[in-house]
């Protein structure tokens, strides 16, 4: 499809500037509708932007009270009864509020603005923190399965009874503390701002409940937490194992099966994590639907060079070069950009740039047709650059 009335001046400008969108502001007053079509297309990237973590912040800090004070609790029961599965469930109690605070840490430093030297800000720290408390995890795990092999070897003795009592408190405080974050998270963390009408949250909701993204920083610290429950629910059983059958050997058992599902998690969550910082594709992110999003528009011929990516859980970029048929203005390539900006928010990506060239452009026409750019295939020329690379 030929554009209409393109200049040549224009014409040329297209390949003397590689990224057209970053004109579109230039050229949005240029006319009312087109200023109109920009502010939609504008507005709706920035809506779905980072998570507002401010119902976040505020159910990690009541979490953390409430597991801190009875950590203190089921370390002194856990000493006084002599059960394994009481002290190695506050041992994590005592790595959950660890994680719960540095969660809520990751947060606060999250909010910081970007600046020169860190252009897209911190929210990338709250990856890490995620990573952290995954290995912690799985470091947990690994101790309670040494103790418990000891255990096995020489069981002692248990105050099974005061083992019962302090096990079904803490079952019932991490049902509180679990319930309350997994509440949380389906609140999407905070609250919406502006002055939308009834009908328009309305709508907005409907659409972001169908693709809700999970914050990995929560999610990690709802895992502690999940699996500390866990760690009651198997504390109890022993401790009626051992009161009506008399097996000794139930607690260091209920500690290995604690250990197993805390190993689980914090697998989980480290794999997850490194996949974010590997800067790998989003879970829930089909590079083949968004070439096909793209590729359906009537101007556009190929897309090439396609990465996406997670600055942090549910904040989601894309790059990537779009070839057309014709010669563009950089007018009619800002138009262009918009366009496909929508239909990239529509399928998950937040923060796009896209470089447009025309099909007879020498970058074009010296790529090949792989979707996903392999650096190490491409010739390099005298400066040390890519060909057809401009990132």
């Amino acid at each position: 499809m030929s554009p209409k009335n393109p200049s040549p001046k224009k014409n040329n400008d297209l390949n003397s500037n590689s990224t057209a969108k970053n004109s579109t502001a230039k050229h949005a007053s240029a006319a009312a509708d087109t200023s109109e079509h920009f502010s939609q297309g504008s507005t709706s990237v920035n809506n779905t932007g980072p998570q507002d973590t401010k119902g976040y912040q505020r159910t990690l800090l009541i979490s953390f009270l409430i597991i801190t004070g009875y950590m203190f609790i089921e370390a002194i029961g856990g000493w006084l009864t002599g059960s394994l599965a009481l002290l190695s469930d506050a041992g994590h109690m005592l790595s959950d509020a660890v994680a719960l605070g540095a969660t809520l840490m990751a947060f606060k430093i999250g909010e910081k603005a970007a600046t020169h030297q860190k252009t897209y800000g911190y929210k990338r720290f709250e990856i890490l923190v995620a990573s952290v408390n995954g290995i912690t995890l799985i470091v947990i795990a690994l101790m309670i399965f040494y103790e418990a092999i000891k255990r096995f070897n020489s069981p002692p003795d248990v105050a099974t009874q005061g083992m019962l009592i302090i096990a079904t408190v803490g079952l019932l405080v991490n049902i509180l503390v679990a319930w309350l974050m997994h509440r949380s998270s389906n609140d999407g963390g905070g609250h919406s701002h502006g002055a939308d009408t009834d009908e328009t949250a309305s709508d907005s909701t409907e659409k972001t409940d169908a693709k809700k993204p999970v914050n990995l920083n929560m999610q990690s610290a709802y895992l502690h937490v999940l699996s500390d429950l866990m760690g009651s629910v198997a504390a109890i059983i022993a401790a009626l194992l051992m009161m009506g059958f008399g097996w000794i050997w139930a607690d260091a058992a209920a500690s290995v099966i604690v250990a197993i599902l805390i190993l689980i998690s914090g697998y989980r969550v480290v794999r997850d994590s490194v996949h974010i910082l590997m800067e790998g594709t989003p879970k829930g992110i089909s590079l083949v639907a968004i070439e096909e999003a793209l590729i359906d528009h009537s101007q556009v011929q190929k897309v090439y060079d396609l990465h996406a990516w997670s600055i942090t859980s549910g904040f989601n970029a894309l790059s990537c070069h779009v070839v057309v048929d014709s010669e563009m203005s950089i007018y009619e390539a800002s138009l262009l950009i918009a366009e496909l900006e929508q239909r990239l928010t529509e399928l998950g990506i937040n923060h796009a740039t896209m470089q447009v060239e025309s099909l007879s452009h020498q970058q074009a026409q010296g790529h090949s047709d792989a979707l996903v750019c392999s650096v190490a295939d491409r010739p390099v020329n005298n400066a040390g650059s890519h060909h057809g690379h401009s990132h």
